[in-house]
């Protein structure tokens, strides 16, 4: 049955009204929460608090009844600034919602329903708004002139069942009117009862608590947050499941061991296409006799015409995905692609190199020293005899790299590790780096130049940079918001082109 109210005289300071209501459902900052009867159990210490703020009381409990419908209750106000403002708020309507702080100790899920079966009352809130639509403050009394600031002519003086304010207020409902049902907001002991960010871990029994009720009411992150926190003998619930932001990748990198091979350049400013002149025939000098004729062969040059290709990759994810993740989400997704910009360039300077050089001759596999060493030496007197330039760099794939390393003299010494053996100095190549010296040239490992076979054609190339010229634009991004889906697409590209200058500056391995 309802309880009423009885008013306080005026100098009680009083504060009153139905503080929870059993069984009556809110939306609260734990989801869908309500309180089976007498399922808080009160405490004659509980303050009442501002807005749930341990750190503000307003005043006391000085008496409380259970019934059917809920809990009410009395609360004597401090005379305090505080204190004062919470009686003209109440009196007034600006705050005029009860909001009860527990510690909840047992709960069920009932279709969705965070039902609270039992708890321990922690504080009680005058709040603006309450989470359950319903009842406010069924009373405020205080002394006369005390919360109000208007004369004594134009206040009414305070009588029982009155509220007070500096201006003329309702009277309160009589004594034997029901208390409506209060707003509650359920809220832990020392902090909210659900924290604001649904990403954070299991640290401590408040967010055990949380990700335990976010679990049963379907969150798969929730739940796998309590299930890590549980598998623990010690301490089960408080072991922490950290994110860190550290990210594994042994897919990409930013490296272009093939581009790094040549000489690189900046690309025109505009224009899908530029030209280099280049001399197809030169000038001759040769030996006349007096009052002979000279030699004389006209110069003569043409343009190597070079095309710009686009080099563009596109990611597309929601709005929420880019919202609300970690800020670690979008440099991460930036990063990626420049990995994968890295990647398709030097494999376009790789066919190039392929395509434009000279083919090395069909040649045994490079099972000792002298094999090798046959071939760099071919490959040197190639270059400078087609292009009057040095043989510089050489890019090998990762098993044609392992295979150097493992060539051995005939006591099983390594040919081209130096550093271990450096009675043998045909090189220095080493596990711990991609890059090294193999005769004298730049070595550079690409996994670009891996093929089926891992030591077939094409696996090593050795080149003259000034022969091949990679001219690159700054690399650009681009964000649309797709309005109809509700989703980002993001656009990563560059522009770029490969320049044969001259293809006898590539010599390639072939397979006999």
């Amino acid at each position: 049955m309802p309880v009423a109210i009885t008013a306080a005289d005026a100098e009680s300071r009083i504060i009153a009204g139905r503080i929870v209501t059993w069984n009556a459902e809110g939306n609260t900052s734990a989801g869908r929460t309500m309180f089976e009867k007498d399922s808080i159990k009160m405490s004659k210490n509980t303050k009442l608090v501002l807005q749930h703020d341990v750190t503000r009381p307003l005043g006391k409990l000085v008496s409380f009844e259970q019934d059917e419908m809920g809990i009410t209750a009395e609360f004597k106000i401090a005379k305090t600034t505080a204190g004062n403002d919470a009686l003209e708020e109440a009196a007034t309507g600006l705050r005029s919602d009860f909001s009860v702080g527990v510690d909840v100790e047992d709960w069920n899920n009932k279709d969705g329903v965070m039902a609270i079966s039992a708890s321990n009352l922690i504080e009680v809130s005058l709040v603006t708004d309450g989470a359950i639509p319903g009842a406010e403050v069924a009373k405020v009394a205080a002394v006369e002139n005390e919360v109000s600031e208007t004369s004594q002519e134009e206040t009414q003086s305070t009588t029982e069942g009155e509220q007070v304010s500096d201006t003329t207020v309702p009277e309160v409902a009589p004594a034997a009117e029901t208390v409506e049902a209060a707003k509650v907001e359920v809220k832990a002991a020392t902090a909210p009862y659900i924290s604001t960010t649904v990403r954070n871990p299991i640290v401590d029994k408040a967010s055990y608590l949380e990700h335990s009720v976010r679990a049963k009411l379907g969150s798969e992150e929730s739940r796998l947050y309590v299930a890590a926190a549980a598998d623990t003998t010690d301490n089960a619930g408080l072991v922490p499941t950290r994110q860190l932001t550290e990210v594994i990748n042994g897919i990409s990198n930013a490296d272009r061991p093939i581009i790094s091979s040549i000489s690189t350049g900046t690309l025109p400013d505009a224009g899908m296409s530029f030209e280099i002149p280049k001399i197809t025939v030169a000038p001759t000098v040769a030996v006349a006799s007096e009052g002979g004729t000279p030699s004389e062969t006209d110069q003569n040059a043409a343009f190597v015409s070079v095309p710009v290709q686009k080099f563009i990759g596109q990611q597309t994810f929601s709005l929420e995905l880019l919202d609300r993740s970690s800020p670690a989400f979008f440099a991460e997704l930036v990063r990626q692609m420049e990995f994968a910009y890295a990647k398709a360039t030097d494999i376009a300077v790789g066919s190039a190199l392929i395509a434009g050089g000279t083919d090395g001759g069909n040649r045994a596999a490079l099972t000792t020293g002298a094999l090798v060493a046959d071939f760099v030496s071919d490959a040197a007197v190639s270059i400078y005899k087609n292009t009057l330039g040095f043989a510089q760099n050489i890019v090998v794939s990762p098993e044609q790299w392992g295979a150097l390393m493992g060539l051995v003299d005939t006591a099983n010494r390594p040919i081209f590790t130096q550093t271990i053996n450096p009675q043998n100095a045909g090189g220095d190549l080493t596990a711990t780096s991609v890059r090294g010296n193999l005769l004298g040239l730049n070595l550079r490992v690409s996994r670009n130049l891996t093929d089926t076979a891992g030591l077939g054609d094409n696996t090593l190339i050795v080149t003259n940079p000034d022969a091949y010229t990679w001219y690159e634009s700054p690399r650009l991004s681009l964000q649309t918001n797709l309005i109809s889906s509700g989703q980002v697409q993001v656009g990563y590209y560059g522009y770029g082109a490969i320049a044969t200058k001259l293809g006898a500056g590539a010599y390639r391995y072939m397979v006999a």
